[in-house]
């Protein structure tokens, strides 16, 4: 889902970029976009700027699967939350922001990229 909506939102993106985004390694990336690719959701194109690069954006198809991943993403949100009141979510939204933070800084400190 974030691949989708990250090159939903603006693509086209390279690689580096949707697993900057997408807080996964490279390799793992790689993996999904070939994937994707082969399911005929993305497909890559040369970087007039950098011949070395690839981006990568949506097919007609992956677009049109855009809807129902916003749609089954927000379902599986609610579900989740299901039984928590409003306070609970601003909460709980505020202590993950502080954990992904936290992860964002020990990664930087550490020199990865994700």
């Amino acid at each position: 889902m974030p691949v989708l909506a990250a090159l939903g939102q603006g693509g086209p993106l390279s690689q580096k970029e949707l697993a900057r985004l997408a807080r996964v390694e490279q390799p793992s990336m790689a993996q999904l976009l070939a994937r994707m690719e082969r399911d005929g959701l993305v497909e890559r194109a040369p970087d007039p700027d950098d011949r070395r690069v690839s981006l990568i954006s949506l097919t007609a198809e992956g677009r049109a699967k855009l809807p129902h991943a916003h749609s089954a993403l927000l379902d599986t949100n609610n579900r989740a939350l299901d039984g928590f009141d409003p306070q609970e979510i601003v909460v709980l939204q505020d202590l993950l922001r502080r954990f992904l933070a936290n992860l964002d800084a020990d990664c930087r400190s550490a020199g990865g990229d994700s």
